[in-house]
């Protein structure tokens, strides 16, 4: 968008709403009846509607609202916008106390203010609705390159991953230690060591750098930026206080000098765990109806098909390593335990999360079961007896935590779940340490919103059958 697309926008809306106003206020009367002799043409009121304009780009760009700042919630541009419509508001009553008009309505420029917020409110979410659509096209997406591969660079994959919204598309990362950084991350490449970053950012059309080295390198760091810059790209620096997450740190202010406190680490509370809790069996009650049915069906389906039990239970790994017996529809063959092994060294799958695509050793009704992925909605048992939630990262047998790196464990620290984020995020198409990075991410920025966000994408992605096999 041109630079001034945006307050002249908002200035117009202004028009818009004093417009509307005006006929709510004169032609619809509502709340007051206006008298014949208190009518008045709509010409007296532009003035006000110009001033009222002028005030709300002035507070704007003061406030920031015109600064394109990625990660900004809708929220935050809504109380900026509220903001300046009430001191417009209270600026344009008190012009009409030092004036007196003969033609002024206070009743209509209540009016103004509501319906100016509703506007520029609605316009602000339609253009997150546009760009996140755009970017999961790829359109206006930043191609970045994140220096550092220990828990700082770590955050800002998963975060980048995880929030596809915000319009980064990490290509891969780079660090001192060439060896450390020649393994991929799931899909984002291990592009080597330092030296030859120039290369590196002009080969791979990155947009951002995202220089995630501690502080006790400030030299190194301003070397790289400006070999950074000279490359043609943007750069960010993350200071190494914030591998602790914002929700360990607190600000406050010391005449000007800000003071940084921290806290312990970033863990669900024992609130956070009772809310989860309340929520899982509330949803699991309201929909017993629906879920009684299909168990009947799916067991009848599976009796039909041949002999073999049901449910298939299997030693799972759940919150802080404990063990627990997941319950799930039987989709394979009696004896499919037994060729698991023999199907990793022919397929070369990840043994940490193998996934077998036209596995033989699915039934005709597992393959429909596990497309829809109706074979785990026994996991619901789990969720009743407390082993596991609704939401949360997918729990690893034994064998593949046997497999982990020390990194991997964090996402042994809730409860499991029968979706979360990797699901909402390609299921079985995700590699093990993009999974990683998105449980991890899930685990660190819990909120009641985030398990509904992830509960209401979830349906759409099962009945498309993405990524499941």
């Amino acid at each position: 968008m041109p630079r001034g697309f945006w307050p002249l926008l908002d200035f117009a809306l202004v028009f818009v709403a004093f417009a509307i106003a005006y006929y709510m206020r004169y032609e619809l009367q509502l709340i007051r009846q206006v008298f014949e002799v208190n009518r008045a043409p709509f010409g007296p009121y532009l003035p006000y509607a110009a001033v009222f304009g002028f005030l709300l780009v002035l507070n704007y760009q003061g406030s920031g609202l015109y600064k394109s700042i990625r990660g900004r919630s809708w929220m935050e541009e809504v109380y900026s916008v509220f903001n300046g419509v009430t001191n417009a508001t209270v600026v344009v009553l008190g012009m009409y106390f030092v004036f007196q008009p003969l033609v002024f309505s206070r009743l209509m420029l209540v009016y103004v203010a509501i319906i100016t917020i509703i506007l520029l409110a609605g316009v602000r979410a339609a253009r997150r609705i546009v760009q996140a659509h755009l970017r999961s096209k790829g359109i206006g997406v930043q191609r970045v390159l994140v220096v550092g591969a220990g828990d700082v660079g770590k955050a800002v994959l998963r975060t980048m991953i995880a929030r596809k919204e915000l319009g980064y598309q990490p290509v891969g990362y780079v660090d001192d230690d060439a060896e450390l950084a020649s393994v991929d991350l799931g899909r984002v490449k291990g592009l080597g060591g330092l030296k030859n970053l120039r290369q590196t950012i002009r080969s791979n059309v990155v947009d951002l750098v995202v220089i995630t080295l501690p502080w006790a390198q400030h030299d190194r760091i301003l070397e790289l930026v400006q070999t950074s810059k000279r490359a043609g790209a943007e750069v960010r620096v993350v200071p190494d206080v914030f591998q602790l997450n914002l929700r360990q740190v607190h600000v406050e202010n010391l005449d000007g000098i800000p003071l940084l406190g921290v806290t312990g680490g970033v863990q669900f509370s024992n609130r956070g765990y009772v809310v989860k809790r309340i929520l899982d069996l509330g949803l699991i009650v309201l929909a017993s109806p629906v879920i009684a049915l299909l168990f009947a069906l799916i067991a009848l389906a599976i009796r039909l098909e041949g002999p073999g039990p049901v449910f298939y239970r299997q030693k799972r790994i759940g919150r802080n390593g404990q063990p627990f017996e997941m319950v799930k529809f039987r989709s394979m063959i009696p004896n499919a335990d037994v060729l698991r092994a023999q199907l990793i060294r022919e397929t070369q799958e990840d043994p940490r999360h193998p996934k077998f695509k036209n596995d033989p050793r699915v039934t005709r009704v597992g393959r429909f079961l596990r497309s829809t992925s109706l074979d785990e909605l026994p996991n619901l048992i789990n969720v009743l007896l407390g082993q596991m939630s609704l939401v949360g990262p997918r729990p690893p047998t034994p064998d593949e935590v046997k497999l982990y790196d020390p990194w991997h464990m964090q996402r042994l620290q809730t409860l499991p779940g029968m979706t979360g984020l990797w699901q909402i995020n390609g299921r079985s198409d995700v590699p093990f340490d993009e999974m990683c990075l998105l449980d991890i991410y899930y685990i660190e920025n819990w909120s009641v919103k985030l398990d509904a966000q992830i509960l209401m994408m979830t349906l759409p992605r099962v009945l498309l059958g993405h990524g499941a096999y």
